[in-house]
């Protein structure tokens, strides 16, 4: 008996068995990961927009970030970033926002951290005299509330 058939349809069985990714992306294709991908995608194009309005809609209300410095007085909190957000904006012009997704981790109690490339170009006038860029491996902490995932830290 021949066993190379059966050990060909057991391997297209068991390929057809396995992750579907999102087109372009090792991201396992899920309603969740389908989800924050669009969050990322909103808060990409908030930025742009220089709309702390709709990025305040995209923090969790236990949001807290320590701007990547040990000094308490510039962390950021949801009841911080309606004053934090638009003085911040006003300097900004011409923000430019990449965001390579690299990898989504969803976790079965309800988290996900968000791997992510970000690649950005703005102009600052009146305090830099060039435009300037930034390029950085960043990663966002997201919590699912009312069936939206929202950001905990890492903006």
């Amino acid at each position: 008996m021949n066993v190379r058939p059966l050990l060909v349809c057991a391997f297209l069985v068991l390929a057809a068995c396995g992750p579907r990714f999102i087109p372009g992306t090792q991201i396992v294709d899920t309603e969740d990961t389908r989800a924050i991908l669009q969050m990322m995608e909103n808060y990409r194009t908030a930025i742009e927009a220089r709309d702390a309005k709709a990025i305040q809609q995209l923090v969790s209300k236990s949001f807290r970030d320590n701007a990547g410095t040990e000094d308490p007085a510039d962390d950021l909190t949801y009841d911080t970033l309606p004053q934090a957000l638009p003085p911040l904006f006003a300097r900004l012009q011409s923000p430019r926002v990449d965001l390579e997704i690299r990898q989504v981790d969803v976790k079965r109690n309800g988290t996900a951290t968000v791997i992510y490339y970000w690649n950005a170009s703005f102009q600052a006038p009146g305090l830099l005299d060039r435009a300037q860029r930034e390029s950085e491996l960043e990663q966002m902490v997201l919590q699912k509330e009312d069936g939206q995932w929202r950001i905990v830290t890492g903006i």
